[in-house]
């Protein structure tokens, strides 16, 4: 095991951090347009498969490795599975040895972030600001230039890529 993946292990468990940062608001600025998407229990059953509902609906997670997006390499977005919101450019995606789809940076106003405790250990969790979807923990292990890593899983996004030229 490499030192990086060691210190990505614990600081997925929480008992490591590359550096300290104020705590999280509880919101990100959401951009004006963005309109909340409500939609009952019911609808959301409809809409999504098994595997999304229970990631976005009841803050699962998927098992680490059998994401067909962990070996996405094209250029495009990757939106919310949930509602469509685009959410991580590919530009910002990197292989970060976990397992999940990791990213440096969300788009601007993507999500709202909450500390979760369900390990014991504060997390930073992060939720589709359209639909309130679980998308996944973010991590203050990740590269240059934020040195943050987003942590998603894979099932709760859709790529879209770029049109060809």
């Amino acid at each position: 095991m490499t030192r990086r993946h060691l210190l990505s292990l614990l600081a997925a468990l929480g008992l490591a951090q590359r550096s300290t940062a104020a705590p999280e608001p509880k919101a990100a600025p959401a951009a004006s347009n963005i309109e909340p998407l409500k939609l009952t229990d019911a609808q959301w059953k409809q809409r999504l498969t098994p595997a999304q509902y229970d990631v976005l609906r009841k803050e699962g997670t998927e098992r680490a490795g059998t994401s067909p997006l962990n070996a996405e390499k094209r250029k495009g977005r990757y939106h919310c599975a949930g509602c469509d919101l685009p959410l991580f450019s590919s530009e910002t995606k990197y292989e970060s040895g976990t397992g999940w789809p990791s990213f440096y940076a969300p788009l601007a106003g993507a999500f709202e972030y909450e500390r979760d405790f369900k390990l014991f250990l504060p997390r930073t969790e992060y939720h589709c600001v359209r639909c309130g979807g679980h998308h996944g923990h973010r991590f203050n292990d990740g590269p240059q230039p934020t040195g943050k890593r987003y942590c998603n899983n894979g099932v709760a996004l859709k790529f879209v890529p770029e049109p060809q030229a």
